[in-house]
C-alpha cells in the first residue's frame, strides 16, 4: 500500500482529493492537513510514502512545509507531489528546488490523480514532462551564474552514457522508455540511473532533472 497524505486549506479539495485517493486499491490516505504546520507534523507521525500538498496555505505554506519536511531528515523521506495552478504559484520552483518529486495541476481527474501518486511513490520520473519543462525553463533562467556553473562541473563527471539517461529523464521518459530508445535492457537503465544520482549527489529523479536544466544539458524546448 502507498500511504499518503493530503495538505489542503480548503476543506472540500482536502476530502475530495482523499475520496478521490482512498477509491484506489492500492492507497492508503493516512492523514488530513489543513495547513502547512499540520502536514509537517503528520509527516513526522503517520511516516507517509507521499504528500499530497496545496502550495498556498495558512500557518505554514505549503513550500515552507516541503522544505522542512524534507531538509536535514536522516532516514527514507516522503515525495512530496506538489499541487498547482501552474501560472499562478510562482514559487513552485522554489519547491522544486526544496526537493518537490512531482506537480499535478488542481483540475486534474481522479485517473491523473492516482497515477501521479503512483509515480512518484516509485520515484520512476516526472509528472506531466510538458508542465515540468515549462516550470524548470523558467526555474533555470533565474537561478544565479554559480549554481548552473555548479551543475555543469556535477554533469562532467557522469559517463556518456550516464548523460544521455539523465537528458532522456529530463524528458519526462520512463525507464522502460529510456531502455527501449538506448536499445538496452532495463535493468541496465536502472543502474545507470543509480550511478548518476549518486555522482550527482541527489535524491531521485526530480532533482537530477533539476541539474539536468541547471547545466544547460536539457534546455528549454530540447
Amino acid at each position: 500500500m502507498i500511504t499518503v497524505v493530503v495538505a489542503d486549506d480548503q476543506p472540500i479539495a482536502r476530502h475530495g482529493l482523499a475520496t478521490m485517493l482512498g477509491a484506489a486499491g492500492d492507497i492508503e490516505v493516512v492523514g488530513l492537513a489543513a495547513d502547512g504546520r499540520e502536514a509537517v507534523d503528520l509527516a513526522a507521525r503517520a511516516d507517509p510514502d507521499v504528500i499530497v500538498m496545496d502550495i498556498r496555505m495558512p500557518v505554514l505554506s505549503g513550500l515552507a512545509a516541503t522544505a522542512e519536511i524534507l531538509d536535514g531528515t536522516t532516514g527514507p523521506r516522503p515525495r512530496v507531489l506538489i499541487l498547482t495552478t501552474f501560472d499562478l504559484d510562482e514559487h513552485v520552483y522554489e519547491a522544486l528546488a526544496a526537493g518537490a518529486s512531482g506537480f499535478l495541476l488542481k483540475d486534474c481527474s481522479a485517473e491523473e490523480l492516482v497515477h501521479a501518486v503512483r509515480v512518484v511513490a516509485a520515484g520512476e520520473a516526472l509528472l506531466a514532462p510538458t508542465v515540468t519543462r515549462r516550470l524548470l525553463a523558467d526555474f533555470v533562467r533565474a537561478r544565479p551564474p554559480r549554481a548552473l556553473a555548479a551543475a555543469s562541473a556535477r554533469v562532467a563527471a557522469l559517463t556518456r552514457r550516464e548523460t544521455e539517461v539523465l537528458v532522456l529523464i529530463a524528458r519526462g521518459l520512463t525507464n522502460r522508455e529510456i531502455a527501449e530508445r538506448l536499445v538496452v535492457a532495463e535493468e541496465t537503465v536502472k543502474t545507470h540511473v543509480s550511478r548518476l544520482l549518486g555522482k550527482l549527489g541527489v535524491r531521485d529523479r526530480a532533482q537530477a532533472v533539476v541539474v539536468a536544466y541547471d547545466s544547460g544539458l536539457a534546455g528549454h524546448g530540447r
